[in-house]
């Protein structure tokens, strides 16, 4: 008897991390996959296209495209076309924070309601085996030095896109609780890779350096400090996503109250300032790093300095990240090659 393929849902495939998820449950599953997604200013279409273009046709039939828009439900005629699923994984959401504080409302919708819908959506599924909430480190707020949080530590966010996430996860937890669905929440950090929108750091630096231009570094006050973070790249972080999902049973170390919903961060290998990380860019390139530090975090409420999870949860699971820079490499090189991601 032949055994039923799986079926994931991905919700924002055309988005810049879920192409890449996307990509790598073609290369490592026989799943078939439904992305739900509405092509606003984060979704490209030529994302998914692109990447797809790695693939058989065969592979290629086991991805379905179903446009909607979450703010509004999931209603019968979609749920037809989305079909059976066994995973979902809710990807999609509003994350330019600049874009957060000058229109908030726009972003309860986009990560509060939408969440709600889908999680609504999936609680009357039969047989559903995981729904995975991807989040953000943004939602612990600042981390001082030193300090990286875990994943059950408190919220302290500081625009409206990480509280957005935050209500997001709080949903999230809710619906495990309420209706028994059976959620895992993602916290991951500075996610970079291929077919990244050019605005972002990475392929800004790729673009100003390879055209000697001065490359801005955000600083503390004293324009001494450089902001940092833990970036990793997007293949990490759908390689840590399909690594959870084949767990068959994660107990938690501690029941946190008797709340039941697992968290985990996926955390990149090595903690970089910005100008560390634009100075790799640059000797990738061969090239003069031209910088200048500013002071944009005490000017600019909702921008925070340094953002840092712990990875040990994960790392005791048996989950790492591949090499930092290896991947910064790897990924200036197939800029450099393909530039037209790289043009505004």
């Amino acid at each position: 008897m032949k055994t039923e393929m799986k079926r994931a849902l991905v919700t924002g495939g055309a988005g810049f991390i879920a192409h890449h998820l996307i990509s790598q449950i073609l290369k490592n599953t026989d799943w078939e996959v439904v992305t739900l997604d509405r092509l606003d200013f984060s979704g490209n279409l030529n994302r998914l296209q692109d990447v797809l273009k790695e693939f058989s046709d065969e592979d290629r039939a086991r991805v379905k495209v179903v446009f909607h828009d979450l703010k509004a439900a999931v209603n019968p005629l979609i749920a037809a076309d989305i079909g059976k699923v066994d995973y979902i994984l809710h990807l999609a959401a509003g994350s330019h924070v600049d874009r957060s504080i000058e229109y908030p409302m726009e972003f309860v919708m986009d990560n509060v309601v939408a969440t709600c819908n889908i999680l609504d959506y999936a609680r009357g599924l039969d047989h559903l085996e995981r729904f995975v909430y991807f989040s953000t480190d943004e939602v612990f707020g600042p981390a001082p030095n030193g300090i990286n949080y875990s994943e059950n530590d408190r919220y302290n966010s500081t625009n409206p896109y990480s509280a957005t996430k935050a209500g997001g996860e709080e949903l999230a937890v809710a619906f495990q609780n309420t209706y028994g669905l059976p959620v895992y929440i993602t916290h991951t950090m500075n996610v970079f890779g291929q077919r990244q929108h050019p605005e972002k750091f990475i392929p800004m630096c790729i673009k100003r350096i390879r055209d000697g231009e001065v490359i801005t570094i955000h600083s503390d006050p004293t324009k001494k400090i450089p902001g940092s973070r833990h970036y990793i790249h997007a293949e990490d972080v759908a390689d840590s996503l399909l690594f959870l999902l084949a767990q068959d049973n994660i107990i938690e170390d501690n029941n946190w109250g008797g709340a039941k919903c697992p968290k985990f961060n996926i955390v990149g290998a090595e903690e970089l300032n910005n100008l560390q990380l634009a100075q790799i860019i640059a000797d990738v390139q061969g090239k003069e790093l031209k910088y200048e530090m500013v002071d944009f975090h005490s000017a600019r409420p909702g921008h925070d300095l340094r953002y840092a999870l712990s990875g040990e949860k994960m790392r005791r699971m048996g989950w790492e990240p591949q090499d930092i820079r290896d991947r910064i490499r790897e990924v200036v090189e197939w800029t450099l090659a393909n530039e037209r991601w790289i043009k505004l």
